[in-house]
């Protein structure tokens, strides 16, 4: 597999440079913008970025989640409690307990969801 197939496997994201994971989407006005960097059966790299008062409502997964905080910073709603989580900063939200986020302020975040291999 040539190195540009897989550039296109992984969502255009470079292969062997580094990146600024932030830099690899922008803020749209009034929106959720988001952009997955790898899927696959095992488990997903997504970026997002939230405009201020943006947000996901509550909702849970079945998996693992990990969120890591690259711009400005997140509420983030797990089983009722709020945590604020700045740049810098991770997080993550177990399985099967609801979540929501909420932006108070513009914020960019890396969401990892690992899937269970069962049997």
């Amino acid at each position: 597999m040539s190195k540009q197939e897989i550039q296109r496997k992984e969502g255009g994201m470079p292969v062997s440079a580094a990146v600024d994971l932030a830099g690899l989407v922008e803020y749209g006005e009034g929106a959720v913008v988001s952009r997955t960097l790898i899927q696959a059966s095992v488990g997903t790299v997504t970026v997002f970025a939230f405009d201020e008062g943006q947000g996901l409502s509550e909702h849970s997964t079945p998996y693992d989640a990990l969120v890591q905080v690259l711009d400005g910073s997140a509420e983030i709603t797990i089983g009722g409690e709020m945590v604020v989580v700045s740049a810098g900063q991770s997080l993550l939200m177990p399985a099967d307990i609801p979540h929501a986020l909420h932006a108070p302020e513009r914020y960019k975040m890396l969401l990892t969801m690992i899937r269970e291999r069962k049997g």
